[in-house]
């Protein structure tokens, strides 16, 4: 019983960063989509066609960038505060 209380402890840190990252992720591509539909302005265009021009190896290199400097600043004032 002590093992598996041990082995969650474990895994728990790292859950929560996978998640935190991922919601991050989310939130970037989800502001560049709405971007991309707002600025376009095209009659026509569509969802496949706005997801085409946003999902680029640039655009999630970026986002895991700067959803890792996220986490790590949220963890900093986490234990900070």
């Amino acid at each position: 019983m002590q093992t598996e209380r041990k082995s969650r402890k474990r895994i728990t840190p790292l859950l929560r960063a996978v998640i935190e990252v991922g919601s991050i992720v989310f939130l970037f591509y989800s502001n560049l989509l709405m971007g991309e539909f707002t600025v376009a302005g095209e009659r026509g265009k569509t969802l496949a066609h706005a997801l085409r021009d946003i999902v680029t190896e640039a655009n999630f290199l970026i986002a895991i960038c700067t959803a890792m400097v996220g986490y790590m600043a949220f963890e900093y004032l986490r234990k900070k505060l």
